[in-house]
């Protein structure tokens, strides 16, 4: 970009504004005027630039053309693209200017529709990303504006030094490019999820996973550190518009990562509870309680009996506000953070007197389409585990058959074992887990762990496998805390076996036929 001129035959600079978000844009328009500069703009932009008194250039002024076809060929010009894309170090690039007489355009200043918000084949930009890039290819001389966040820093440098500089081009040019390729993404995942309803969906429409993947997400929540000190970490969201973006953090200190990710997999689960009054307590990404019962303070209070020892700087959830009781049965236990959709007033002060303790508020989770983790040069993608609780569906394979409290402790076994890392089995009794033994090579293990945990509470109670019994030692080692009831996904080629066991110790079995590793 020019110096600021000095004399009368030095080039008028001149900046294209055009922008769905509005916001600041007339400020922009009216700094940049006052700098001296020529505004070019058309459409709604242009209206409201000229509305706020700022002259202004329309585009088909400067292109000869008006608006056609619906306004989808506006810019689409090369008096527009060549002022845009002209290298002004080029002597055959100012030769083909002067030929034409084009203009250079010093500063673009674009944001495109939101097209998640309303997708369809009319709100596919074109005109807009087209010179969004184009200014960002040629970020030597042209300074690109996405963002109204970045209107005032420019305009700062603008009036300080007359010109825009090198490393501030750099960087907008990044954040230009990041833009479009975040606005194509949106347009990629709309045809994969069916895309335009009146057109023949493409034939991959009905397979679970696309055949590329694009993912764009934008920087969130800088975090103190990774899972470890020595790691750098962050949050970035793909929306803008989790539940994580819309938490409020009340009061302690920030969020960490594992904050972030164990409170994440609590919301989760609390949320996968059922209807009624529940509560959670996570460590290390995995329950160490969780309870059921007619109130909040109740449900609490049962999850964390199941494992004190493991709560201890845990994470709690609950899917009820937090009441004054609830407050204060939690306060004495050291807890890391609390997330509940809201608080008491008097529960707020009481939770806000520990200094240490998160206390969040946040809408309900969403469930993303696809898990998606980093492996050597790639991602391992999948569908998400969804867990089917459907007596229906499920096969009682047993002499007996549960008894209807059984069955309420059989499902909030099966909800539980499905988010606890592999292999896993997890003891219930009356609507409260009280025993969890969690990601051990050996399912037996699993079962003997939980078992130490629950400490006698499982008797009468239901226990549940994330996979099937591949022996009956592993139903065994079950049975053996005293459980009546149990349920597992089947299809181990010693079902026959398990199954006889099963009723040799006067056990129900249920088998789902879902299994739900999670490592």
């Amino acid at each position: 970009m020019s110096d600021t001129p000095d004399n009368d035959t030095a080039p008028v600079r001149r900046a294209l504004l055009s922008a769905y978000d509005k916001t600041g844009m007339v400020d922009l328009g009216r700094a940049l005027v006052e700098l001296g500069w020529e505004l070019v703009s058309s459409g709604g932009t242009a209206k409201v630039l000229a509305d706020a008194g700022l002259p202004v250039i329309p585009t088909e002024q400067v292109t000869g053309f008006a608006d056609m076809l619906g306004h989808r060929v506006v810019t689409l010009h090369p008096a527009i693209h060549g002022g845009i894309l002209a290298d002004r170090d080029d002597p055959s690039h100012v030769a083909d200017m002067d030929t034409h007489g084009i203009v250079g355009i010093d500063l673009v200043a674009v944001n495109l529709y939101p097209f998640s918000s309303e997708p369809s084949v009319e709100l596919i930009d074109i005109g807009g990303p087209t010179m969004v890039r184009g200014a960002a290819k040629n970020h030597a001389h042209v300074a690109v504006l996405v963002d109204p966040a970045d209107y005032e820093p420019v305009l700062d440098e603008l009036r300080a030094t007359g010109e825009v500089s090198a490393i501030t081009r750099r960087r907008l040019a990044r954040d230009a490019f990041a833009h479009t390729a975040a606005y194509d993404s949106a347009i990629v995942e709309w045809f994969d999820d069916g895309g335009p309803g009146e057109q023949p969906p493409l034939p991959e429409h009905h397979a679970p996973l696309p055949r590329t993947l694009h993912l764009s997400a934008s920087l969130a929540q800088p975090l103190r550190y990774g899972e470890n000190p020595h790691q750098v970490g962050a949050r970035y969201s793909f929306s803008g518009d989790s539940c994580w973006d819309r938490a409020t953090l009340h009061g302690g200190k920030e969020m960490s990562y594992l904050n972030v990710y164990d409170a994440d997999a609590a919301w989760r689960l609390v949320h996968s509870l059922g209807d009624e009054p529940a509560a959670v307590i996570i460590k290390h990404a995995n329950p160490c309680g969780a309870a059921v019962a007619d109130d909040i303070t109740t449900a609490y209070v049962r999850a964390h009996e199941c494992d004190p020892t493991s709560a201890f700087g845990g994470i709690v959830a609950v899917n009820r506000p937090v009441t004054l009781d609830m407050a204060k049965a939690l306060a004495p236990v050291f807890t890391e953070v609390v997330i509940a959709p809201g608080y008491e007033d008097e529960a707020l002060m009481v939770l806000l007197e520990k200094r240490n303790l998160r206390v969040l508020t946040a809408p309900a989770p969403t469930v993303p389409a696809l898990d998606v983790r980093s492996v050597d040069g790639g991602l391992l993608v999948q569908t998400r585990d969804l867990v089917t609780v459907d007596r229906s569906a499920w096969q009682v394979v047993t002499e007996r058959h549960p008894s209807e409290q059984e069955w309420a402790d059989l499902e909030l076994a099966w909800r539980l074992v499905a988010r606890v890392t592999s292999n896993t089995i997890v003891l219930v009794k009356d609507g409260q887990a009280v025993g969890v033994g969690a990601g051990q090579q050996s399912r037996v293990d699993a079962a003997r762990i939980a078992g130490t945990k629950a400490d006698g509470r499982a008797s009468g109670g239901a226990g549940a496998s994330d996979a099937f019994f591949p022996f009956r030692d592993g139903l065994d080692a079950v049975a053996d805390q005293g459980v009546t009831a149990v349920i597992q996904p089947g299809g181990s080629i010693r079902d026959e076996e398990v199954v006889a066991a099963a009723d040799e110790r006067g056990l129900a079995m249920v088998l789902t036929g879902e299994r739900h590793f999670k490592h």
